[in-house]
C-alpha cells in the first residue's frame, strides 16, 4: 500500500458514505472518464454525465432531509468532488458549483425559500453563483448590478460574467447592490433568481483553454422583477453571506484541483513504469525519481490538509477562512505544477492529445484563478499575521 492508498483509507466516512463513494468511483471510471475526451474536444455541455450523476442522487447529499435531501458529511462531499474531477474536470466543477451556489440558501434562506427551491436542487437541478462582473472580480465591492425595491418586488438591472452553469441553471444566487444604500460594502445584497425570469438573458458563453465542457456564461438582467420574498436575509447582508459561502466553497475548489493533480500523478507514475529509455524504465533514473518525490510529497501533504479541514468543518468549526485560503492556494499551485511536470515526463507525447495529461494541464490553470486568485489568497494569508 503506497502513501496515497493509506491516505485514502484514512478518510473518515460512514458505511453509507463509503458505499456511495464506491458507486461514484465506478461511475467515474466506467462513464465519466470515457466521455471526458469527447466533451473536451466538442465543448458540448456534458448532459449525459450530469444525468448519470443525478441517477445516483448526488445533489441530495448536501441538501437537508426536510427539503428532499439526504445530507451527508462535508468530507464525503469533498471526496466525491475529487473523484468526479479525476475522471472529468468539467463535470466535476459543474456538480461542485451546485453546492457552491446553493449553500447560501441552505445557511441563510427563509423557511419559505428553502421549501420552494431546495427540493428542485435535490432532485437534480442546476444552480449558479453569480458574483463576478467585468469590473468586479476579486473586489466584490465594485459590482454594479443593482437591486431596486418596488413595492412587493425587486427590479434587477446589470450583468455578470464568468458564471459557471450560467446558461443552464435552474436557480441563480445573485449578488448585487441595494439601490437605497450608498456605502459600497453595506449595499451588497443577495437575491434568488429563477430560470426563465423575464429580462434574464445569456449574452454569450466563453471558449476556454480548459474545462471546455463546463459552460461559463455572461448573463444580463434588464428590468428583471422578482418577488421581495426572493431576497436572502436583509438588504446589506450580502458581504457576510459572501464570506461565509467562500469559506465552504474554497476547500471544494481545492478538492477539485487535487482531483486534477492526482489524475496527472497517477498517469505519470504508470507511464514512467512502462516507458523505457536506454534499456531502463524511466522511473529508474535518479533525476526522474527526484521529480516524483517532490510531486508525491507536496500532493500528500496538501491532501492531508484537505481532510484535516474537512474534519474541522464536520465537527462544527467556523473559524477557518485562512485555513481555506491556504488550502485553495496550495492545492491549485500544486495542480498546475504537477500537471506541467507530468507533461514533461511524457515528453513529446505529453504535448499531444494522445494522452489526457495535455488536457489535465489545461484544466489545472483556472484553479489558480477562480474562487479568488492565488495572489489575493497570499495577501489574505499574509495580512492575517498583521498585529494591531
Amino acid at each position: 500500500m503506497n502513501i496515497f492508498e493509506r491516505l485514502d483509507a484514512s478518510i473518515e466516512l460512514s458505511d453509507d458514505e463509503k458505499q456511495l463513494l464506491d458507486s461514484v468511483r465506478t461511475l467515474a471510471r466506467t462513464e465519466l472518464m470515457v466521455r471526458a475526451e469527447h466533451y473536451d474536444k466538442t465543448g458540448e455541455f456534458p448532459w449525459e454525465n450530469v444525468n448519470a450523476i443525478n441517477n445516483l442522487g448526488l445533489n441530495a447529499m448536501f441538501i437537508p432531509e426536510e427539503y428532499g435531501g439526504a445530507k451527508l458529511s462535508y468530507t464525503a462531499y469533498l471526496e466525491c468532488v475529487r473523484e468526479i474531477t479525476k475522471a472529468c474536470a468539467s463535470t466535476g466543477i459543474i456538480w461542485a458549483t451546485n453546492f457552491h451556489a446553493i449553500k447560501p440558501l441552505i445557511d441563510f434562506g427563509s423557511e419559505e425559500q428553502k421549501q420552494r427551491l431546495l427540493p428542485r436542487i435535490a432532485e437534480g437541478g442546476l444552480a449558479a453563483l453569480a458574483i463576478t462582473e467585468p469590473d468586479a472580480g476579486s473586489d466584490a465591492t465594485g459590482m454594479r448590478t443593482r437591486f431596486t425595491p418596488d413595492g412587493d418586488h425587486i427590479v434587477i438591472d446589470g450583468g455578470k460574467t464568468f458564471i459557471t452553469n450560467g446558461d443552464v441553471a435552474d436557480v441563480y444566487v445573485l449578488f448585487g447592490k441595494w439601490s437605497e444604500i450608498d456605502d459600497p460594502k453595506k449595499a451588497i445584497s443577495v437575491v434568488i433568481l429563477e430560470q426563465d425570469t423575464p429580462g434574464l438573458s445569456v449574452v454569450r458563453t466563453e471558449q476556454k483553454m480548459g474545462h471546455r465542457a463546463s459552460s461559463t456564461a455572461t448573463i444580463s438582467f434588464d428590468g428583471c422583477r422578482v418577488p421581495r420574498t426572493n431576497l436572502l436575509c436583509n438588504p446589506g447582508d450580502g458581504l457576510n453571506i459572501l464570506f461565509s459561502s467562500l469559506n465552504k466553497s474554497r476547500p471544494s475548489v481545492a478538492a477539485h484541483a487535487l482531483g486534477i493533480a492526482r489524475a496527472a500523478f497517477e498517469d505519470g507514475v504508470a507511464y514512467i513504469n512502462e516507458r523505457k529509455q536506454s534499456g531502463r524504465k524511466i522511473i529508474e533514473f535518479q533525476g526522474i525519481q527526484f521529480m516524483l518525490a517532490d510531486m508525491a510529497t507536496d500532493l500528500a501533504m496538501c491532501e492531508s490538509w484537505l481532510w484535516r479541514l474537512a474534519k474541522l468543518v464536520d465537527s462544527g468549526g467556523t473559524d477557518f477562512s485562512i485555513d481555506a485560503s491556504m488550502l485553495k492556494m496550495r492545492a491549485s499551485d500544486i495542480a498546475m505544477r504537477i500537471t506541467t511536470d507530468v507533461v514533461q515526463l511524457f515528453g513529446g507525447y505529453g504535448y499531444c492529445q494522445d494522452f489526457r495529461v495535455e488536457r489535465l494541464m489545461r484544466d489545472a490553470k483556472i484553479t489558480q484563478i477562480w474562487e479568488g486568485t492565488n495572489q489575493v489568497h497570499r495577501q489574505l494569508i499574509g495580512r492575517s499575521f498583521l498585529t494591531k
